[in-house]
């Protein structure tokens, strides 16, 4: 290859990227976590070095086909684990600092029932606390916000969908009306994680056990919008633990019949 090629082939648009991190994504991998670890692999080999501005979210949609969500959601992810930093009206850049990451949670540690588990055990310290602190701080837009992501979880459940995005939506909403970032933050560092259909596929082929499943979660919601809605932080706090240690029992039963 001649030394043009060789320039060419390292560089697009912006001058930031290298051919292997924009080609297409393997269609069996979950497309955030790909896009993360394809550009946390080349930030840690030195191919992204410190201060790299990386391609433009238009450029990674086009190259690796994927939405300008899964973009936004990887950097989102990316700037958590402290690998990038982000800049209004520039861009994403390869943090200085980025050998230094902080706390994380591997995504593919989370295929067992016990790491579900564990997760639904550090949200519930988190998110009870949120809930109640809400009904204290929430605004009515937002309380109604609260309770419009609830009716459209139970939307998405009637037409038959596994609603994860409408159930993390739902527990983002409460975030938000805490009126602190830092529980907006701690829901946008675990996405999708927290919910846990979205790791362990619990209930392939099993429609009616899935619905079933659904409609307490639904119920549970409703308690907790409930409970906001009467600005009480005692309902608030008590809903969100009852609702998060039922989830917890329900995969701890999974758990317990997959090691019989």
């Amino acid at each position: 290859m001649t030394g043009q090629a060789k320039h060419s082939a390292r560089r697009n648009g912006n001058g930031s990227t290298r051919p292997g991190l924009l080609r297409p994504l393997n269609p069996v991998r979950r497309r955030t976590e790909e896009v993360v670890e394809r550009i946390a692999a080349q930030i840690i080999d030195g191919q992204l070095p410190a201060g790299a501005r990386l391609p433009t979210e238009q450029a990674m949609m086009t190259a690796m086909g994927v939405s300008r969500t899964v973009v936004r959601e990887a950097i989102s992810a990316l700037r958590a684990r402290g690998l990038v930093t982000t800049r209004q009206g520039a861009g994403a850049f390869v943090n200085n600092d980025a050998n230094r990451q902080p706390y994380a949670i591997d995504p593919e540690g989370l295929g067992s029932l016990d790491s579900v588990i564990e997760i639904l055990e550090l949200r519930t310290a988190v998110e009870m606390e949120a809930a109640a602190i809400a009904s204290e701080r929430a605004t009515a837009a937002q309380i109604k916000a609260i309770a419009k992501a609830a009716n459209v979880f139970t939307r998405a459940i009637a037409k038959g969908d596994r609603a994860i995005k409408e159930d993390f939506d739902f527990h983002y909403a409460i975030a938000v009306g805490t009126q602190n970032s830092r529980f907006v933050g701690f829901l946008e560092f675990l996405g999708g994680l927290i919910i846990p259909r979205q790791s362990i596929r619990t209930f392939d082929g099993k429609a009616e056990l899935q619905t079933r499943y659904l409609e307490s979660v639904e119920k549970e919601h409703q308690t907790i919008v409930d409970a906001i809605g009467e600005r009480s932080p005692r309902k608030a706090r008590e809903a969100m633990r009852r609702h998060l240690v039922n989830g917890k029992a329900r995969y701890k039963q999974l758990a317990d019949k997959a090691a019989q």
